[in-house]
């Protein structure tokens, strides 16, 4: 069946200062990282409110409506930006992973990637946060239990930084599994194996700087794996954030790239086994440029190889 990825002009439209992290060149690289792969491409469409709303208060949509500028840049937190183009690149974040899991549920494609920012994974119900406007996926888990009617959805976020906006989100959803390995202590500072949920559906395992490629793999075939067989997914969910890489500024976890590929093996073999191979996995992080177009091809590209 293969692999999609949707993507849009819009996300380029999405401009931050000089300097900031979360730039459009990082659209740029993803884009020439996937190129080369046979996918088959698709525009990600425009969320409707109904979506946003899913996750998050019609008083909080409207208050980044409002803070939207004519010109320049709006910060809505010391880390998060607003230009002229960024509601409409958030909306079509939100509407390219919901576009995704339909067409994956519907049999269109084995698998999916969103090739899609401004990021979505630290959105907390009413607060933008850490670059990021809406909650993507965790919009995408509530269509995929609420519209389709699953009862099992993971969430898997190997971004460097914890998905704390994703685990507010999901925090009272039983159907949805969170399951995160990130680096601590780091921003934003959340992620304690303690934070468990209210139904203990959460799984979060910290890992320490410098830890390197032993450690991640160890924490997933030890503890995020054996989690996720337990839960038996009907579909996974990936926040794929690629920030984890050694050459990556933010962060030291000292990833390597092949490390992406394996990971991603690891979970199409999981959902192979209970999600009849469905994924859709979603952009994240990922700062250092040429280490992203590395680590979405090794990424995707397994995806392909496995969506055929």
């Amino acid at each position: 069946m293969g692999t999609l990825v949707f993507s849009h002009e819009d996300f380029r439209r999405h401009v931050t200062p000089p300097g900031h992290p979360e730039q459009v060149a990082r659209m740029d690289a993803v884009l020439q990282g996937l190129r080369p792969l046979p996918v088959d491409w698709r525009e990600a469409p425009l969320a409707s409110e109904d979506e946003v709303l899913r996750c998050h208060p019609a008083a909080y949509l409207a208050k980044v409506r409002r803070a939207v500028p004519s010109a320049g840049w709006v910060a809505l937190d010391g880390d998060t930006m607003l230009s002229p183009g960024s509601l409409d690149a958030a909306l079509r974040a939100v509407g390219g992973i919901c576009a995704a899991v339909d067409a994956v549920m519907a049999g269109e494609a084995a698998n999916a990637f969103v090739a899609a920012r401004p990021p979505g994974h630290h959105a907390e119900t009413a607060t933008a946060m850490g670059f990021c406007l809406f909650g993507t996926v965790a919009i995408a888990a509530k269509r995929l239990v609420d519209h389709h009617g699953l009862s099992r959805v993971a969430v898997v976020d190997f971004d460097v930084h914890h998905g704390n906006g994703t685990q507010d989100l999901l925090w009272d959803e039983g159907r949805v599994m969170f399951a995160s390995t990130h680096q601590m202590p780091l921003y934003p500072g959340t992620g304690s194996a303690g934070e468990r949920g209210a139904h203990g559906q959460i799984v979060n395992h910290p890992l320490r700087g410098g830890s390197g490629s032993a450690a991640m793999r160890a924490a997933y075939d030890g503890v995020i794996l054996p989690a996720l067989e337990a839960f038996r997914p009907e579909f996974v969910l990936i926040s794929a954030g690629f920030d984890a890489h050694e050459a990556d500024p933010l962060a030291g976890l000292d990833w390597q790239t092949e490390d992406y590929a394996w990971l991603t093996r690891r979970l199409c073999d999981l959902a192979g086994r209970h999600a009849f191979g469905r994924i859709v996995s979603t952009l994240e992080g990922g700062y250092d440029l040429a280490a992203l177009q590395a680590s979405v091809a090794a990424h995707v590209g397994v995806l392909e190889e496995r969506g055929r």
